[in-house]
């Protein structure tokens, strides 16, 4: 008897789950889109990498209106450039059209990084950190505003982090947000290949996790972490095969890309043997580039890219691809925190962000890619901006450290606010005025 009355006592009940921030989240995420919208269209000419991406994005309009067109940048695979076609069909070959479904995509991006944050953790204060943050690092900001492909893998990636993240948190709705889960890991593959290192990650940490448990019946066991319900088999059809199919499946258009009169090479090669051909493309030894950097400058925020800094528009304008200055450097002692916590107290939060840092940036630490530029770093530094978030939550949770819990999304405003011209392409005073932001020789 007194065991059961202790058991039914208000000690052993669990805590209750803190309530759902989901209004705070739209509302962030609106405020993001307002700033990242704002001016869409200027510049007014292509720049940077657009000058590759929008005429492939040309190229596939002609094909859906029943033309026979060159492929052009077969080096990368087509969901990106499908995306940005969508957007000209929509608003014209205008920079308008170009920009708007990188637009999209960054939006969502910051919606599914903050609802990813909330179903991982359930915790109010990282969760709201984490949009201050993503939304002020500079990469998802600049990145939103330019018809490249890497929005549209980073976004990808987002919503499959975040609809893997439910599904673990809410096995009701499991079996939904895996199908989910894997067609968006087959779209951020789709629009870049550095996806594929993070894309196999939900499938192996579900391989882990149902192994961990010790289940008797491990293939077809419905017991179990992390998605109870979901066997192993249900779950390899969910996140391997329907990321593959559809990856495959975003290939489509390409059947109808051809080089002037000739059939389409990858018709004439087959899935499979034009990815040879792309392999290749990737691999080719490219002329050593002004911008080029290693991974040790990434993580140090040590070299930049000039994405634009000319007279255009009427004004002197600018782009500068850099980190957040403050959390780029904070986030480094954020994520060693998060794996050491992580592990020692099994936080699958904390442990799960060091992990993608670790995973999304080992990529390029092994990659046989000669020449690689800062933006490869765009997706690891939203799993730092994740680990100082997560870090940010349990300093405010300390007395003595409270204010810096507070502080360093501030300041991350702050910072932001300063350099917003030199990011957003505002008109500048002339043709030095980028000296008043150039705080490192490297950025330059």
């Amino acid at each position: 008897m007194a065991e059961a009355h202790a058991s039914s006592s208000p000690a052993a009940t669990p805590p209750p789950r803190p309530r759902d921030p989901l209004a705070w989240c739209l509302a962030l995420t609106g405020i993001y889109a307002l700033l990242a919208g704002w001016r869409l269209a200027i510049p007014s000419e292509p720049f940077f990498d657009e000058v590759h991406y929008i005429p492939a994005a040309r190229a596939l309009l002609e094909v859906a209106q029943g033309g026979h067109v060159a492929y052009f940048n077969r080096e990368h695979p087509l969901f990106g450039k499908e995306m940005i076609a969508i957007g000209m069909a929509l608003f014209g070959d205008t920079p308008l059209g170009w920009r708007f479904m990188p637009w999209v995509a960054g939006v969502l991006a910051c919606f599914a990084g903050v609802r990813a944050m909330w179903h991982a953790s359930a915790d109010r204060f990282a969760t709201l950190a984490f949009g201050v943050l993503l939304a002020t690092g500079f990469h998802l900001f600049i990145h939103s505003r330019i018809a490249m492909l890497d929005i549209f893998m980073a976004s990808a990636l987002m919503v499959a982090t975040w609809q893997f993240a439910a599904a673990c948190a809410q096995p009701e709705t499991g079996r939904r947000r895996l199908a989910l889960t894997g067609i968006a890991l087959g779209c951020a593959m789709g629009a870049k290949w550095n996806a594929i290192a993070l894309a196999m990650l939900p499938g192996l940490t579900f391989f882990i996790a149902r192994a961990l448990a010790g289940r008797r019946r491990l293939l077809f066991s419905r017991r179990g972490a992390p998605v109870p319900g979901v066997t192993l088999v249900e779950a390899f059809v969910w996140l391997g095969i329907l990321p593959l199919a559809t990856y495959a499946a975003t290939f489509v258009p390409g059947y109808f890309l051809g080089e002037y009169l000739h059939p389409s090479p990858l018709a004439e090669k087959g899935l499979i043997g034009f990815h040879a051909e792309i392999l290749s493309l990737q691999q080719q030894v490219l002329k050593p580039h002004q911008y080029m950097s290693t991974w040790p400058q990434w993580v140090l925020n040590t070299r930049a890219i000039w994405y634009m800094y000319e007279p255009i528009d009427g004004a002197q304008r600018g782009v500068l691809l850099i980190g957040n200055p403050l959390t780029m450097l904070a986030g480094l002692p954020a994520v060693a925190w998060c794996l050491w916590h992580g592990a020692w107290q099994r936080d699958w939060a904390r442990l799960g962000v060091a992990i993608g840092y670790a995973a999304s940036l080992g990529l390029w630490v092994i990659a046989p890619k000669p020449v690689q530029f800062y933006y490869h770093y765009f997706v690891p530094s939203c799993f730092l901006l994740a680990a100082l978030a997560l870090a940010c939550s349990d300093l405010h949770k300390w007395q003595r450290t409270r204010w810096l819990g507070w502080g360093i999304p501030a300041a991350a405003v702050a910072v932001f606010a300063w350099f917003f011209p030199i990011i957003a392409a505002l008109p500048l005073a002339g043709k030095m005025s980028y000296t008043h932001w150039m705080w490192l020789d490297g950025w330059r």
